[in-house]
């Protein structure tokens, strides 16, 4: 069943790319600014933008038939959200991106849905924040998959300061037919969001240059600049519910930094540490780069700290029989450390 849903995914890939190359051409552009062009005329329902009589007549023919030939109505979110990820992954070989704006990998993805599916009691209309949602691509992953795991309705928020990848994100949003609410801001500022019951982020790691601005958050570092990451957590934690989770993609290393003590300080006054789970080695081109979840859940309503924090790694996902026995053994400490007892 992958594969197909893959090939259908490279198919449609295809008929977009040609379409992208021809406005690339047309436009004289950036791949990354035909990409959005292209996104933006099938959002229009395939109607082809004009302007100063680019494309030419001849040329909105052939988009016009390519855009035929794509009938994204008939696809699924998932398949169109894996074709514009292809369509992302030729931009990052042509134009030049910010190490910052790579992609998360599809595998991560899919990692920290099936994390929050287990840990997350979803009944009810769910809302899910990303702090810093770029193209949307974790985001989208996220909420594709736990709506089909849970047939709920799911809102989802997303925050960034780069204006390109917005645009991306909202036409991939769009395309998708997903309910997604975009700001243009500085996360580290204060947020025009709701309070959500789920959080995802593939966080940036460095320091964060604006001092007077992180100077109200707990997180920050009483000398010099602060981490950025842990600003960012702690900013994401204020805008969660009572009992609600957030997921993070921090270093594997977070612990063992100079600030991790008082980071940990900040953890125990407003959150549960229920989870730390290190990724496949195979994710990941060195040590030094290598990534882990961390799990918090927000303090109050019916939240309660573990009293065996989530530790481990999950297997290659080449072993299959090592993750099934991994996600049993998830199952089992979610049964005996997480649900509430009547």
């Amino acid at each position: 069943m992958t594969i197909l849903v893959q090939q259908t995914a490279e198919d449609l890939f295809l008929h977009f790319d040609k379409a992208t190359q021809l406005l690339q051409h047309s436009l004289r552009s950036s791949y990354m600014d035909a990409l959005l062009e292209n996104a933006e005329n099938l959002v229009d329902g395939g109607k082809v933008q004009v302007e100063d009589g680019k494309p030419d007549p001849s040329e909105v023919k052939q988009l016009e038939a390519i855009y035929g030939q794509l009938n994204l109505k008939d696809k699924t979110a998932e398949d169109i959200r894996r074709m514009l990820q292809l369509s992302l992954l030729k931009v990052l070989k042509q134009d030049s991106i910010q190490a910052n704006h790579q992609l998360t990998p599809d595998s991560l993805g899919l990692l920290m849905a099936f994390l929050l599916g287990r840990v997350a009691n979803i009944n009810g209309p769910t809302t899910i924040l990303d702090p810093v949602v770029g193209t949307a691509n974790l985001l989208t992953t996220v909420m594709n998959h736990l709506h089909g795991a849970t047939n709920e309705p799911f809102t989802g928020y997303g925050i960034d300061n780069d204006e390109s990848m917005l645009a991306i994100a909202s036409a991939s949003t769009a395309l998708q037919g997903l309910d997604v609410q975009l700001y243009h801001q500085d996360a580290i500022g204060p947020l025009d969001v709701p309070q959500c019951d789920l959080a995802v982020a593939d966080l940036p790691i460095g320091y964060y240059p604006l001092d007077q601005r992180a100077s109200n958050y707990q997180t920050r570092a009483h000398k010099g600049h602060s981490y950025v990451h842990h600003l960012l957590i702690e900013q994401t934690m204020n805008y969660l519910r009572p009992g609600g989770f957030g997921l993070f993609l921090v270093p594997s290393n977070m612990f063992q930094t100079k600030e991790s003590a008082s980071f940990v300080k900040w953890i125990q006054k407003v959150a549960h540490l229920q989870g730390l789970i290190n990724l496949p080695d195979e994710l990941f081109t060195s040590a030094a780069a290598e990534k882990s979840l961390l799990l918090l859940q927000k303090q109050g309503g019916n939240s309660h700290q573990a009293p065996k924090v989530l530790l481990g790694a999950f297997p290659p996902l080449s072993k299959r029989n090592e993750f099934k026995r991994f996600i049993a053994e998830i199952d089992q400490w979610v049964a005996t450390n997480l649900k509430t007892k009547d």
